[in-house]
């Protein structure tokens, strides 16, 4: 016979209008009945106690019913009733306790830590055999309550704040004395004599004010659960139910066994905990088997699969598999609060949890799809919401993709990859010894107007502190005398970056890299402001997808134009002859050099055709697009759209056999070439740098930043390495110089060997390495041949720049973002999206403002 399982539920009360907190919790209970309702520390809250059940069925049609209940008595008064850790909206100083002698006491004894606790808690109580064997359980079963603790997070804002955590409400509650794990007890004695010590001591007044994760009841023959949030859907709190009264049926019968716990996890469950608080479902959590990290639903999963026997003896088994599943398909009540505040303010974050409180379930269960999205599951998915609902932006698109089928699919890949080897859209990823056909997905992804707005205005901002910064950094260093950066950024200038005349462009196409982070949006994440690729792979995107895109859609057949446009501006005189320079058919990106110069409609050359006559940049054969025996034209060039590394040209021989470089400079120097993008853009876009654009932003433009971008530790700063090093497993550690994803390392999913490793690098140089956040990139179906599966993206926008006028700096300098956005797709399995690694691209349909 399975053992009795109850619930106590502490709600929010808000006004309903503005989503505030407010101190009116008497004025709905004087609306309830007595059963069942009771007051709690604050005005502001109520409480719900379930009857006993043994059947989990009955316990939500509890939890159900007092909800309702609630919200009967709440939404008269103009009143909403939120199971949520935090109120997204409470405000200190507003709330009194409620009068009552012992919460009196409480915040006369307490202050600050009374006052602070507009908390709500999910608490639940199991049955057990008796008192000792009880509390000798509780060690036994502790190390898998931060796993329960994640599946309740609901309290990622505090007053207002998003506190960055998924749930503020355990590190408000760790503020009690007697919280957290319970520690090892011997006997239900040794617990007993060791609460009347801290009775006596004077730190809390009665027993009732131990508030260990798990403790026994003081009235009740139960253990009760106490780390959880409140939790707005009802059928958590049941799954949170089902998996603890399993836990604490398998505890027990350990304990019948002959198994002891010990105290010595105290410390590894202290931090556990704080990892589950930080992370909730979205991120990873402390396995108990190892202590190591692992992703969410793994750990969630591992109990699951731990508590089978014990779940299927009690009749629990299929409920809380099917519950475990839907809120792992559906994410942590954190992420939704944010996603719906990000979106459209904490007001609507309160009514969506009102909404959910009182049993909302419009957004709750994942539709069956059929067709192609069949079986899809993702957790940050752009076409699949959390709830698995299809968004709508994408359902006519996939109507289109359904109607193709799997079959429809697999013919178009077949028919694309024959016009792209007729076309020779090609690629050579590092791996490779020759050229490949380029990887495109059949699945365009979508990017509305109103993400669109705002990615032109900040890539634009940004090119323009850039342009700025490089000019300064050429010229008088006025960010060094401002203190604005450290030396270091600026390393002894190279002759490369000299020779440019006054008012030279030096970034003219950029190309920088974006993620679409689950929970903050649109990152940058990279810049490119050497030899950016990929703007005609792009572009073979659109013509050779399989869903041909309307009017609603930014056409991509003007870039071209607008690329060659921004290339004659850069131009020394009039009526310029531009070049694009390559080191020929080896490239891993020939076919984009040679379809752009097509195009564009100038010149394709390698260094092997060039000589410098008279002061200027001759080839001495025909452009490489033209067939053989084509008008030769001996025009010098004014602009060379350079497709070529800095450090292969310097080494590169001219068409005589002589080294070119110098050659080269000095001509650029005279001002009779412009180096479209100009040699020397290293300095401002390795990865060191990337840490300190937002000052640069500030500094010459006077402008706060538009775009957000990946939080950066630089490890060679003062104080910055022993928090690297301490972090290492929660960070991803890229090398400053490194490019195509090589030598990242991706802390939480790199062996203790690759750590190792990188932590001795790390003490031997650091400055050579930058350490960032985590980003929870979103995925995109992708179809692999047989089905869709969700793939990690990002985005490579390329942004043109020229200079109206004769200002320096960014004075004058105008960008035009191109509409011809590359989205690049992870192969496999992998997270790092590069086409050099592997990885393919998709269509990008950016979307009109009337869409």
């Amino acid at each position: 016979m399975a053992e009795l399982v109850g619930v106590e539920e502490e709600f929010h009360v808000v006004d309903l209008e503005s989503g505030a907190l407010v101190p009116r919790a008497r004025e709905v209970l004087d609306r309830l009945p007595e059963r069942g309702f009771t007051t709690e520390l604050q005005q502001s809250i109520v409480e719900a106690n379930s009857k006993p059940h043994r059947s989990l069925a009955d316990l939500l049609e509890d939890v159900r019913a007092s909800r309702r209940a609630l919200r009967a008595a709440a939404e008269p008064l103009g009143l909403g009733i939120v199971a949520a850790g935090t109120a997204p909206l409470a405000r200190l100083g507003t709330i009194e306790a409620t009068a009552d002698p012992r919460y009196r006491r409480m915040t006369e004894n307490y202050r600050v830590v009374a006052e602070e606790q507009l908390i709500c808690g999910l608490q639940v109580h199991v049955d057990v055999p008796d008192r000792d064997t009880g509390i000798m359980a509780m060690s036994l079963l502790s190390p898998w309550l931060p796993t329960l603790l994640a599946l309740s997070a609901s309290s990622p804002f505090w007053l207002g704040s998003d506190t960055g955590y998924a749930s503020w409400r355990t590190l408000l509650w760790q503020r009690w004395p007697t919280t957290g794990p319970a520690g090892h007890f011997r006997s239900a004695a040794h617990y007993d004599g060791a609460i009347a010590d801290l009775v006596r001591s004077g730190v809390i007044s009665d027993a009732g004010m131990v508030y260990y994760d798990v403790r026994p009841s003081t009235h009740l023959q139960t253990l009760e659960l106490r780390i959880c949030d409140a939790v707005p859907r009802a059928e958590t709190a049941v799954m949170i139910a089902g998996l603890y009264r399993a836990l604490v049926v398998e505890a027990c019968e350990a304990v019948a066994a002959g198994r002891r716990g010990d105290g010595e996890r105290t410390t590894w469950l202290r931090a556990a905990t704080w990892r589950a608080a930080r992370s909730g479902l979205e991120g990873d959590l402390v396995h108990p088997a190892d202590g190591l990290p692992r992703p969410a639903p793994r750990v969630v999963r591992a109990l699951v699969t731990r508590l089978r026997p014990v779940l299927e003896r009690l009749g629990d088994w299929s409920d809380v598999v099917e519950l475990t599943e839907e809120a792992l398909g559906l994410g942590s009540a954190a992420h939704h609060i944010r996603r719906v505040a990000d979106a459209d303010g904490l007001p609507a974050a309160v009514g969506m949890l009102v909404a959910r409180t009182a049993g909302s379930r419009e957004l709750d269960h994942p539709p069956h799809h059929g067709g192609l999205l069949l079986g899809y599951r993702a957790d940050h998915d752009e076409m699949v919401d959390v709830t698995g609902e299809v968004r709508p932006l994408y359902r006519p698109v996939l109507a289109e993709l359904d109607r193709a089928g799997v079959p429809g699919l697999q013919r178009a890949a077949r028919d694309r990859r024959e016009r792209q080897e007729a076309l020779g859209v090609r690629f050579r990823a590092d791996h490779d010894d020759t050229h490949r056909v380029f990887p495109y997905d059949s699945v365009p992804r979508l990017i509305e107007a109103d993400d669109w707005t705002t990615l032109r205005a900040g890539l634009g901002q940004r090119v323009r502190a850039l342009e700025a910064f490089l000019h300064d950094a050429y010229g008088e260093q006025a960010v060094l005398r401002d203190e604005v950066i450290a030396p270091r950024f600026l390393p002894e200038r190279r002759a490369a970056g000299a020779p440019v005349r006054p008012g030279t462009v030096h970034v003219n196409i950029a190309g920088i890299d974006l993620v679409r982070d689950a929970v903050r949006g649109w990152l940058v994440l990279e810049d490119n402001l050497r030899v950016p690729s990929g703007i005609a792979y792009a572009n073979a995107a659109r013509r050779l997808g399989p869903v041909v895109p309307g009017p609603h859609v930014l056409g991509v057949d003007d870039v071209p134009a607008t690329l060659a446009r921004a290339l004659r501006a850069a131009a020394p005189g009039p009526d310029p002859r531009l070049m694009l320079l390559s080191d020929g058919p080896e490239n891993s990106a020939w076919y984009e050099h040679r379809t752009l110069a097509e195009e564009m409609g100038c010149a394709l050359h390698t260094t092997g055709d060039l000589v410098i006559r008279e002061g200027r940049v001759h080839a001495v054969r025909g452009s490489r697009t033209e067939p053989d025996g084509a008008p030769f034209d001996d025009r010098p060039f004014d602009v060379v759209y350079r497709r070529i590394d800095e450090d292969d040209l310097a080494k590169a021989d001219g068409a005589d056999g002589a080294p070119l470089w110098p050659a080269l400079l000095a001509v650029a120097g005279a001002g009779r070439v412009t180096f479209a993008n100009a040699v020397g853009n290293g300095i401002a876009d390795d990865k060191a740098l990337y840490a300190m654009v937002p000052r640069l932003i500030r500094y010459y433009l006077a402008e706060e930043p538009l775009l957000r971008q990946v939080p950066t530790l630089l490890p060679g700063e003062p104080g910055v390495l022993d928090e690297v090093l301490d972090r290492l497993p929660d960070l991803v550690v890229k090398p400053v110089g490194g490019q195509g994803g090589a030598g990242v390392v991706i802390g939480p999913h790199a062996s203790p060997e690759e750590l190792a490793r990188l932590r001795a690098e790390l003490l031997v140089s650091p400055q050579a390495w930058v350490a960032q956040d985590v980003v929870q990139l979103t995925s995109h179906p992708t179809f692999d041949g047989e089905r869709l599966e969700p793939r990690v993206v990002d985005l490579r926008v390329f942004v043109c720049a020229e200079r109206e006028g004769d200002g320096l700096g960014a004075v004058g300098l105008t960008t035009t973002v191109l509409p011809s956005a590359m989205t690049r797709v992870a192969a496999g399995g992998s997270l790092v999206v590069n086409s050099s690694r592997g990885g393919g691209a998709k269509d990008t349909w950016i979307l009109r403002g009337t869409s």
